[in-house]
């Protein structure tokens, strides 16, 4: 099997000759890698990392406003600025477009994104040379997570509570313009998409951020609205959560999300065995490999006992899983870690195939 026929089999959870990989990590991260293995398709290569193939279109809308070195303005107005940790930066946002917003007539001030402001027309061409070799995704929908960003988090908690009618009209026209982009992507590149994400982040640590009740009634809808045009056109919908969301995954697997990532399993709720058990038949699995202790602060030995435990649990049948970080590979990893998981994955990954 190639890459592409391998990450697809296991979505469909077919036979597949080892358990695929995929690869998250900072730019730091690859950095380290680039200057171990070389350039990245050598990365790929030694680390035998199946991974997926990104398209999208090209901007061609109004100019961004000119920002500081060190910050960063997208076609939102989401404003984030680098903010330095130990060994590297992440982009932290500070400015929320919403914020200001306190009646539904006031949305109509702000300068909502559009469909023209994309060139879908080189998509096609590009998805017919990538899925030669790799599963193609496209595309990233999350009405929760975009809720947050634009209104502020602690903000978009209180809209619920405070102003029900205020964040229907937010999260709808959050989801209209995600409808009506990736249906332009999805024409543009019609049978050339493997998979796109209907995602969000609804988890903490400890367990859900928000109510089960607040959910079905803000956000589901859109959920299985971005997830049945997904399926219109023939695309697996990988949905991407962090934490502990145990509760919501019975109704996130009866709208027809087909991948579960990140399952970090040392979260309440996210036990490997008993998700496999009762999802397995539905879903592929895909991440899983612990990120917060065992990847950047264990040994090779303890990294490797890692991945074959995610493999046992999650491929316990053979299939259905793509291994991978259940976050991006934080810059305080060791090569050697991100050497020992890929190398075990490919090795251990066969012999459970057999």
């Amino acid at each position: 099997m190639n890459s592409r026929e391998r990450v697809l089999a296991a979505i469909n959870r077919e036979p597949v000759d080892r358990v695929p990989t995929d690869i998250w990590a900072t730019a730091e991260v690859w950095a380290k890698l680039r200057n171990h293995f070389g350039n990245d398709a050598d990365i790929k290569a030694e680390l035998h990392i199946d991974g997926f193939a990104g398209i999208g279109p090209k901007y061609v809308g109004p100019a961004l406003p000119k920002m500081p070195e060190g910050e960063s303005v997208d076609y939102w107005g989401i404003r984030t600025r680098l903010a330095a940790h130990e060994g590297g930066a992440y982009y932290e946002q500070y400015f929320h477009p919403l914020a200001y917003v306190q009646t539904i007539d006031d949305l109509d001030s702000y300068r909502w994104p559009a469909t023209d402001w994309f060139d879908y027309s080189a998509m096609r061409s590009a998805a017919e040379e990538l899925r030669k070799t790799k599963a193609v995704d496209c595309g990233y929908m999350a009405p929760f997570y975009f809720h947050n960003l634009l209104r502020g988090l602690e903000q978009s908690f209180v809209d619920p509570l405070t102003d029900p009618e205020l964040t229907h009209a937010i999260v709808t026209r959050i989801s209209d313009f995600f409808y009506d982009h990736h249906r332009r992507m999805f024409e543009a590149c019609e049978g050339l998409i493997d998979v796109t994400q209907v995602t969000d982040d609804l988890g903490s640590q400890a367990g859900p951020l928000i109510s089960m009740e607040h959910y079905k009634e803000f956000y589901a809808p859109h959920h299985k609205r971005l997830i049945d045009l997904s399926h219109e056109f023939g695309i697996k919908v990988l949905h991407h959560d962090d934490g502990s969301i145990r509760p919501f995954l019975p109704i996130l697997v009866e709208m027809g999300i087909d991948i579960l990532n990140p399952v970090q399993w040392i979260c309440p709720g996210m036990d490997m065995k008993d998700l496999k058990s009762e999802f397995g038949g539905r879903i592929c699995f895909h991440g899983a490999v612990e990120n917060q202790q065992i990847l950047p602060f264990g040994t090779p030995e303890e990294v490797r006992a890692e991945v074959r435990h995610c493999i046992d649990s999650l491929a316990s049948d053979g299939t259905g899983y793509i291994l991978a970080p259940c976050h991006n590979l934080q810059v305080v990893t060791p090569v050697e870690n991100i050497i020992a998981m890929y190398d075990e994955a490919w090795k251990y990954g066969e012999s459970v195939t057999r």
